[in-house]
């Protein structure tokens, strides 16, 4: 099984959420910060990551990652200020 990762960004103004899932959760951030991402992020500058968990299947990662896809915005807010209240960078410990 390959590990897997689904994660939250935002942009500085903390207007817009962009949901994704991955292998390798530096290298797609660093793909999102660098404008060779996906096309919302790079559109809406959301490249702060204030929210991840980590998966041992990669395919749970997607159904995860599908899953809070179809929350609304609200609920996705208050999943990550239960665990990041604060809503800092978490790339920056990675």
């Amino acid at each position: 099984m390959e590990k897997g990762f689904t994660y939250i960004l935002t942009n500085k103004n903390y207007t817009v959420l962009y949901v994704g899932a991955t292998k390798n959760l530096k290298n797609r951030i660093d793909c999102h910060r660098n404008g060779t991402g996906a096309v919302f992020t790079k559109k809406y500058n959301a490249t702060i990551l204030i929210y991840f968990e980590a998966f041992d299947d990669l395919a749970d990662a997607f159904k995860r990652e599908k899953q809070i896809k179809n929350w609304h915005k609200e609920w996705k807010w208050n999943l990550e200020k239960l665990s990041n209240p604060e809503l800092k960078d978490l790339y920056l410990n990675l």
